[in-house]
């Protein structure tokens, strides 16, 4: 099958719009672009061996289409896309030097995988199926074009499934860690804390915060986790004071220095032009503080 195709799991409309049954399946952020590519394909302005296609750098991407993600979550959102043979890629620039990448959507793969979906779903009919995308508006997800701000309500606390992923991608990516999202210990952490009334910013608001502290410290860089991270700490270190990189630490304050006698200076060094440590010269003073307290104590009782 080439071309374009009304699939049933795809939306011709824009802003952007994502249908629960794709999100579930392939995850929330891959049908996010999968359905913005699915919306410049229908411009049918790339046509090529059959198929339409739009190009555009990562970079471009992420600025003109998903601007609230990092670079680095629209990176990885195209590959796991390539990953599951649904997102297709070539190049069709006219100078050799030019790498922009083109893309394309396998439709088949896609009709393979709404074709399997319709039937582990056996209480909703083929035609229900098929109709999906136009009788049931409530089941959408409806999603600013280029939103400006990110608050509570953000793309990835839309459902369970998706936050786990995205927290766990977003510590992966700063912790350089590995966890696995699908983990059972961390969803229960992460639900707790969703119950709790936290959001997805405040996860990350967290992660930052720990990074920070212990990611350098190979003592501490070990509790950058999930079990240490969204446990029952998990408000105290979201609201952890940060000190910035050029302001002393308490701990880091230099003691008050102790004020010598005025004449400790002259008499700190000996007649031969010898150089003391600081532990004699230490031993020294406390010498002639003695000296001169027990002088002014002599000349006090003699009335002097």
């Amino acid at each position: 099958m080439s071309g374009i195709n009304n699939n049933n799991l795809l939306i011709n409309d824009y802003p952007l719009q994502v249908l629960p049954t794709l999100a579930r399946e392939i995850g929330l952020n891959e049908a996010i672009v999968l359905q913005q590519i699915h919306y410049w394909l229908n411009k049918k302005q790339n046509l090529h061996d059959g198929r339409y296609w739009t190009y555009r750098s990562i970079q471009k991407w992420q600025e003109e289409n998903f601007s609230f993600w990092s670079l680095n979550t629209v990176k990885r959102t195209f590959t796991s896309l390539r990953e599951k043979k649904l997102l297709l890629t070539a190049n069709y620039n006219k100078k050799k030097f030019d790498k922009t990448v083109w893309y394309s959507i396998d439709y088949d793969a896609l009709e393979a995988m709404s074709q399997r979906l319709a039937q582990n779903e056996p209480t909703i009919s083929p035609k229900r199926a098929n109709a999906l995308a136009q009788n049931e508006p409530d089941n959408t997800l409806d999603l600013p074009e280029t939103p400006k701000e990110n608050k509570k309500n953000t793309v990835e606390e839309l459902d369970d499934t998706s936050i786990f992923k995205n927290v766990i991608d977003f510590l992966n990516e700063n912790a350089e860690t590995n966890y696995k999202h699908t983990t059972q210990v961390t969803q229960t952490l992460i639900r707790a804390r969703l119950k709790d009334g936290f959001t997805f910013e405040d996860f990350k608001k967290v992660i930052i915060i720990k990074c920070k502290d212990w990611k350098n410290d190979s003592a501490m860089s070990r509790y950058l986790r999930p079990g240490t991270l969204f446990g029952i700490k998990f408000e105290g270190y979201l609201n952890q004071k940060t000190v910035s990189g050029n302001q002393k630490k308490p701990w880091e304050k230099e003691p008050k220095k102790e004020e010598l006698p005025p004449w400790f200076d002259k008499d700190q060094n000996g007649a031969d032009g010898k150089v003391y440590t600081e532990d004699e010269k230490a031993q020294i003073a406390q010498k002639l503080e003695e000296a001169q307290a027990e002088y002014e104590e002599d000349q006090r009782k003699r009335g002097l």
